[in-house]
């Protein structure tokens, strides 16, 4: 009876074992997979590190490794004193944040009309908006720098900022974010005697916090690296944003890559803060407007 007892629990140990082998073959292929992805992205970032802190004369010698034989702190030396960085630095962060408070409060407030409230041609309007989504930049640079010229506007803040102050893709963002939020909840909040102010305000923005910090990455990353219309709108060196400022110090002749390699990770260094902060809710916002 006892041998009788004993088959059937040998028997089953191998069955129940085989799907916990499988969950680790799987789990270790997902990391080897991972681990691949994340060094072809990192490396990039390791190569543009060994550059800033390689002396200038081993890489005009090409005398360049993966590890590198000899530290140099020269490149950000250079690129902070011989350079105003800093100064640029400033300007794309003024740049930046006064354009995300804009941009986040219209492309909110315009997604939340065009998917709770009813009008006639809201249709026709929102096909409109995401048609622009469609034509490039570079065809809308001498309008805009007509604009901005009428405006009086030329090389000066308001010249990168007021003619980016809405996005389309933002705009379709926001209203995909809230068709998903329950008009129950709002006509709760009217039937309390809320405005459409108050509602938006006080129910509408505490749940979307998501959509905010999506919104907020995305703009401040596009308005930190946006390179074509800051070149053309500034004039003054002392004006510069960051990405403008780092293309000239290409030389015509000779390059300092450890000076130009310092300034670029100083310019990733907001983006990847940022993103490294609200990355929780980043993640949420995207899934919850429905994006793939």
């Amino acid at each position: 009876m006892s041998a009788l007892g004993t088959r059937p629990r040998t028997a089953a140990a191998p069955a129940l074992a085989l799907p916990e082998r499988r969950r680790r073959r799987s789990r270790a292929r997902r990391f080897v997979l991972v681990a691949a992805l994340a060094l072809v992205w990192v490396f990039p970032l390791y190569w543009m590190v060994v550059t800033a802190l390689s002396p200038r004369e081993d890489l005009a010698a090409g005398d360049v490794g993966l590890v590198p034989t000899t530290l140099d702190g020269g490149g950000f030396r250079r690129a902070l004193v011989d350079f105003p960085v800093l100064q640029w630095t400033v300007n794309s962060a003024a740049i930046a944040v006064v354009a995300v408070v804009i941009t986040v409060v219209v492309d909110v407030m315009a997604g939340y009309v065009l998917a709770k409230h009813r009008f006639p041609g809201r249709a026709v309007v929102f096909f409109l908006i995401i048609a622009t989504l469609m034509i490039p930049i570079q065809v809308l640079l001498v309008p805009q720098f007509d604009l901005v010229a009428q405006l009086g506007w030329l090389n000066s803040y308001w010249a990168v900022i007021i003619p980016r102050s809405a996005e389309a893709f933002g705009v379709f963002l926001a209203r995909q974010y809230f068709l998903s939020m329950p008009d129950e909840l709002l006509e709760a909040a009217q039937l309390d005697g809320a405005g459409q102010l108050r509602t938006l305000l006080s129910i509408v923005l505490p749940l979307s916090r998501p959509l905010v910090a999506v919104l907020v990455v995305m703009t401040f990353m596009y308005r930190w690296n946006e390179f074509a219309w800051p070149l053309v709108a500034l004039r003054e060196p002392a004006l510069y944003t960051l990405p403008v400022g780092l293309s000239f110090l290409q030389g015509q002749y000779t390059t300092d890559y450890p000076a130009l390699m310092a300034g670029a990770l100083v310019s990733i260094l907001p983006v990847l803060v940022l993103f490294a902060v609200a990355q929780r809710q980043f993640v949420a916002g995207i899934a919850r407007s429905g994006l793939k």
